[in-house]
């Protein structure tokens, strides 16, 4: 069975190449295109594709707005962002909205397809070049963090200060930032956002640990 995908992007040229390129696939289906945000929201209520692909800016809604709503709403579709902003902030504010990936547009189109697939089988997918923040050698393998350290992550990729963490672990605000010390070392960091994504793209934590 094909996998149902709508498109969602202001620029004609990007949405066409998309809907060529995904066209030809035995297994996808393109059942829906927009170049707004409002638009797309309808579409995807009315359509539930299994994945929709969205720019993150759009007139209207943008696509970090429409994969929140879907989250909400509890929607059986994977939101999936193919954009031009590599900026570490765009990419949490996607994930944590309920995104399932992360694309840059200039991906190749195999990636695209492996990121579809990843989505529509409730997996994540980050493209290796998404931000400079996950730049490094793929041998790297950084060393485990402790049980401690991994709550502290948990609640700081979560948007918690760090007197919230310590309040909420019952530790001192110092060892809290002791703690993140030791992550972003182990981890290559130099922030939360950094620690966030690197461990993620290392295997040291899923997403859904990280944003659940």
């Amino acid at each position: 069975m094909s996998i149902t995908i709508l498109v969602a992007d202001d620029h004609p040229l990007t949405r066409e190449g998309i809907r060529g390129y995904l066209s030809k696939e035995p297994d996808f289906e393109v059942v829906g295109e927009y170049e707004e945000g409002a638009s797309a929201w309808k579409g995807i209520c009315a359509l539930k594709p299994q994945v929709a692909l969205l720019d993150i800016r759009m007139p209207g809604l943008d696509g970090i707005a429409i994969a929140r709503r879907i989250k909400e709403e509890s929607l059986p579709t994977a939101a999936l962002m193919l954009t031009s902003y590599d900026a570490s902030q765009y990419v949490i504010a996607a994930l944590r909205a309920g995104a399932r990936g992360y694309l840059l547009k200039t991906a190749p189109m195999k990636i695209v397809s492996e990121a579809i697939h990843s989505a529509a089988h409730g997996s994540v997918y980050l493209d290796n070049d998404v931000s400079s923040v996950v730049e490094g050698g793929r041998d790297f393998v950084p060393e485990q963090l402790s049980s401690r350290e991994r709550e502290v992550l948990t609640l700081a990729a979560r948007g918690h200060s760090g007197k919230e963490i310590a309040e909420k672990l019952f530790i001192s605000e110092r060892t809290v930032q002791a703690h993140l010390a030791s992550i972003y070392d182990k981890l290559g960091a130099k922030n939360k956002t950094e620690a966030m994504l690197l461990s993620i793209k290392y295997g040291v934590v899923t997403l859904e640990e990280l944003l659940d």
